[in-house]
């Protein structure tokens, strides 16, 4: 189309000099070139986009007519980043190394406390976990990970100290570990057994000690049975306990009654020391039992005797653990325990049978519903620094006694089923977090900013690699061009003159 505007106001120039119209002549040049102008487009060389260095003390608030960062060190924090839009992100990662700790911030009266300290491998350390009064409650030492485990007799809030040593012993770093202890709520357990045994005894005598309502029924003989009630109502039952000769000689009627309590989300888990006839648990569950070699153990640090029959990995159902197979039956799940004569741990190592029971019905997925559920912080709360304290099952107000603040929860699409405030602590130590419309009330944990400085460089290093991330690669800006309007003004004004000289 340029092509064509130009021969034709080349020939309409070329004719109004043949006729010695030099007036007509510049207008015809004007309006050509106007509407060549007008009809292309005219790129304006582009300017590079402003490129802003961040200093972490004092990071920006805005970045308005900046197009790119650059950034020396370990960056900012996750709270800072998500304040900023996306933009191309020139890293020099100088910081290298450093340590991350792992460990629960919330755990259940009679769970075990395990703390993790990840960090390079191939160096030699070593890792105390020290109460308050400076006893050593536990320690381990190696290359790579180190992991220490202890076990809370008392429920309370706690504040412990970790120390990490190198292979010279001299003290790498030590801060605190705080976490909580609660009351756990009691498991709900009906048991239904065919016949009596040590291993029963024991495990019974194991779930009262752990405050569990127990609804249990031995039979003793042919119209003999033994029963045991819960002290309060036992309403639904968490886990379902029956060992296969029950299961065996169970009518049909009372199969299906306990598998529609599975249906529902209950765990059933069986125990299969006294299995009899692998015909009926094929029909019924689809589990394909295969003979066992006699006295055979398995498992560590407890080697537990193996059940006469105990399946294969076969169909719906798959191997979870120690002597553990596991399916799943609806919304709830189903278990075997092919596990023989643990009773006699019972007075030998009591409390690793108990932590064995408490693993095995872990991986068989046993529950104990919450009313509200208090998200851990993502990361290391600081003083003056945006925390965001996150729960589900909560609503109404949060409320924050020591910062004199009350706020309403809000929803957040990246937290499923969850809803968050957010807060600058004042001071480190424990914060307090009520939620009087939910009933339930916690505790966050505040550092000093002099508290794990290698955790926290370990933090903002992930936080700006996530950062860097939303804009990899640096978008080239695209070439602007010259508006069009002055040059449709122009041809429209040529063109008048040139049709108002033709009319005089």
């Amino acid at each position: 189309m340029i092509l064509a505007i130009a021969c034709i106001g080349l020939l309409a120039l070329a004719a109004s000099l043949w006729r010695r119209k030099w007036i007509d002549a510049a207008l015809v040049a004007v309006a050509a070139v106007a509407l060549v102008l007008l009809c292309g487009e005219i790129a304006l060389p582009v300017q590079p986009p402003a490129t802003l260095a961040i200093d972490a003390r004092k990071p920006p608030h805005s970045l308005d007519g900046v197009g790119a960062l650059r950034l020396k060190g370990d960056g900012l924090r996750a709270a800072q980043w998500d304040d900023l839009p996306a933009r191309p992100l020139a890293w020099d990662d100088a910081g290298k190394g450093g340590i991350e700790l792992d460990f629960p911030r919330q755990i259940s009266l009679g769970r075990m406390f395990v703390l993790t300290v990840r960090r390079p491998a191939h160096t030699q350390a070593r890792l105390q976990l020290v109460a308050e009064n400076g006893w050593v409650l536990s320690e381990a030492h190696g290359d790579g990970d180190l992991t220490v485990q202890w076990l809370p007799s008392v429920a309370e809030r706690m504040v412990l100290r970790a120390r990490l040593f190198g292979a010279d012993r001299s003290l790498i770093v030590e801060g605190p570990v705080p976490f909580s202890v609660s009351e756990a709520e009691p498991l709900r357990v009906q048991g239904r057994f065919g016949a009596p045994s040590f291993d029963l005894r024991a495990l019974d005598s194991l779930l009262a000690n752990s405050n569990a309502l127990l609804d249990w029924q031995i039979t003793l003989g042919k119209s003999l049975t033994r029963s045991e009630t819960p002290a309060e109502a036992l309403g639904d039952p968490n886990l379902l306990l029956v060992d296969a000769a029950w299961f065996e000689h169970a009518a049909p009627a009372q199969r299906s009654a306990m598998l529609a309590q599975v249906e529902r989300g209950a765990s059933l888990l069986i125990l299969g020391e006294n299995a009899a006839d692998p015909g009926a648990w094929s029909r019924v569950l689809e589990l394909d039992l295969k003979p066992q070699p006699d006295n055979a153990t398995e498992g560590a640090p407890l080697a537990m005797s193996v059940a006469p029959f105990n399946p294969v990995e076969r169909g719906p159902w798959h191997k979870a653990g120690s002597l553990l197979w596991t399916r799943e039956w609806h919304a709830g799940r189903i278990g075997w325990l092919g596990a023989a004569n643990w009773h006699h741990y019972a007075i030998s190592d009591p409390m690793p049978l108990a932590l064995w029971w408490q693993s095995t019905l872990d991986a068989l997925g046993v529950t104990r519903p919450q009313a509200v559920e208090w998200l851990d912080p993502q990361e290391m709360p600081l003083p003056g620094q945006r925390l965001e304290a996150c729960a589900r099952g909560v609503k109404g107000s949060a409320v924050f006694p020591s910062l004199h603040q009350t706020l309403a929860w809000q929803r957040r699409p990246d937290r499923i089923d969850a809803s968050c405030v957010a807060v600058w602590p004042a001071k480190p130590g424990w914060l307090d977090i009520e939620s009087p419309d939910s009933g339930a009330k916690t505790a966050i944990y505040v550092y000093s900013e002099r508290e794990w400085p290698q955790w926290q460089a370990a933090q903002r290093r992930a936080a700006t690699a996530r950062y860097a991330a939303r804009t990899p690669v640096a978008t080239r800006g695209r070439p602007g061009a010259l508006p069009r309007w002055p040059f449709a003004i122009v041809f429209a004004l040529a063109m008048l003159a040139l049709w108002w000289r033709e009319r005089r």
